[in-house]
């Protein structure tokens, strides 16, 4: 028989959860939530160039209560991943590798996603009129 190899265990079943772990999941997420949202994107597209009908059906959609929290947390998703993204690049570059660091960037990206999405949202109301 062959002697027992003591494997390292998968960081979620041994490691302290932090949030930069729970960012890292979520980042993946958005990922595929940006995938699901890019068909949203190609109805609009679609719909724009099929007339008159064919987009007052994706305005009644995305006007709808359910409509405009998908649109929400698409625009959420999209900007939360870009943060993170260049949390990804900074990393990448060499850089915020520390503690403190680490979970600056990191907290960064989930409150910057969160304020940029209200202000991008605010502003796209008091322009648009609340349409």
């Amino acid at each position: 028989m062959a002697p027992r190899i003591d494997r390292p265990l998968s960081p979620f079943l041994t490691y302290r959860w932090t949030l930069t772990m729970a960012m890292s999941i979520v980042h993946r997420i958005t990922g595929l939530a940006l995938y699901a949202g890019t068909v949203l994107l190609a109805w609009w597209l679609i719909a724009t160039a099929s007339g008159p009908g064919a987009y007052a059906n994706l305005q009644a959609f995305t006007s709808s209560w359910i409509g405009r929290i998908i649109v929400f947390g698409y625009t959420w998703a999209l900007i939360h991943h870009m943060l993170s993204g260049v949390r990804h690049l900074v990393w990448d570059l060499g850089y915020g590798f520390g503690p403190n660091e680490r979970e600056w960037l990191t907290r960064a990206a989930l409150v910057g996603g969160i304020i940029l999405t209200i202000v991008l949202w605010i502003v796209a109301y008091a322009v648009g009129g609340g349409r």
